[in-house]
């Protein structure tokens, strides 16, 4: 393999993920158009792209070489496109891909869950749609400002069209790895993801919400019924972070003293880190909760089984735009009923 560049990047869907991972290829010299919001986009023509990470890593692109758009360029044939849109949104972007870009464009989803990338293929069936993992945490810390405050390595289906690239996201630091069958885990992303709504829920920054044991008996709790689940769906979920999911658990329920030590690892987090879930209660937007939480709800029907945990996560979630009612540890377990 060599280190140019296959081609042109469209990054569909500028928002945290979609700004990191397309802003650090673009720094790496991958000509990359943007497609968003008006509000990031605003706020990319207003300040540029700031890249931030835990390792002190730093990029700044000038908003003058920028490629911003709020729609699919007519005519542009990008060799990869990064589907980053929430989940909501994925049948919609799909179908606009679809309509707008050469048949067998390569579409790699880096989107929470494990349906995103069946979605965006039903609803874009010319395209090469392959399913993805963004294993750390990207927040927005201002306009234009976007800090990755976890470490991890992307993974993907292997698919050969994706091989050229490896490369390439080596070199802009964002690694990654591909795998030939992806979804055990994406089951074991989306477990450790059940801790995006108690976050979210409890306002907190990422690690000072992980530093509260009550906070963690909530994960704790989502974690064990989505286990449950699992095995009874015959399915084993990957381990994704430094202890197996069947022991995360257990190690959550630690006294906060002992967790400290044990988990140390795990809490290497920086102080900006938080959920995009939490992003999206600040700015009244409608959540993943459903990819997420509800994805356990919905095996566990498909099982003959109920996850009563997950479904009030789904409802507390949902329910946020009306109530906007941050949650103490206490709160939160008596609503889990814990």
């Amino acid at each position: 393999m060599t280190d140019t560049v296959p081609g042109e990047v469209l990054v569909m869907g500028a928002g945290t993920i979609g700004c990191f991972v397309g802003g650090s290829l673009a720094a790496a010299g991958a000509p990359v158009t943007f497609v968003g919001r008006a509000r990031v986009l605003q706020a990319l023509a207003a300040q540029g792209l700031a890249l931030t990470d835990l390792e002190g890593r730093k990029h700044h692109l000038p908003a003058a070489g920028l490629h911003l758009v709020d729609r699919v360029p007519s005519g542009i044939k990008p060799a990869l496109v990064l589907l980053c849109v929430k989940s909501g949104a994925t049948a919609e972007a799909a179908a606009e891909l679809a309509f707008s870009l050469p048949a067998g464009t390569l579409v790699v989803s880096l989107q929470n869950g494990v349906s995103n990338a069946a979605v965006a293929s039903e609803a874009g069936p010319t395209l090469n749609v392959v399913p993805a993992m963004v294993p750390y945490n990207v927040a927005e810390l201002g306009p234009g400002a976007f800090h990755r405050g976890t470490p991890g390595r992307l993974a993907a289906r292997d698919d050969a069209a994706l091989r050229p690239w490896l490369p390439v996201f080596e070199r802009a630091g964002v690694p990654l790895d591909l795998h030939a069958d992806l979804r055990p885990i994406q089951w074991g992303k989306l477990l450790i993801n059940l801790n995006n709504p108690v976050n979210a829920l409890s306002g907190l920054p990422l690690r000072e919400q992980l530093m509260q044991r009550g906070y963690r008996r909530c994960f704790a709790a989502l974690m064990d019924e989505g286990l449950r689940v699992l095995r009874q769906a015959g399915i084993a979920p990957a381990q994704v972070t430094a202890v197996p999911p069947n022991r995360l658990p257990g190690l959550l329920r630690l006294p906060d003293w002992l967790f400290r030590i044990v988990a140390a690892r795990m809490l290497r987090i920086d102080a900006k880190a938080r959920s995009s879930m939490a992003d999206d209660l600040a700015l009244g937007r409608r959540t993943e909760i459903d990819a997420l939480s509800g994805e356990i709800v919905r095996l566990a029907e498909a099982c003959g089984l109920e996850a009563p945990r997950n479904a009030r996560m789904v409802e507390l979630l949902e329910a946020w735009p009306e109530a906007r009612q941050r949650f103490s540890a206490r709160q939160l377990q008596d609503a889990l009923k814990l």
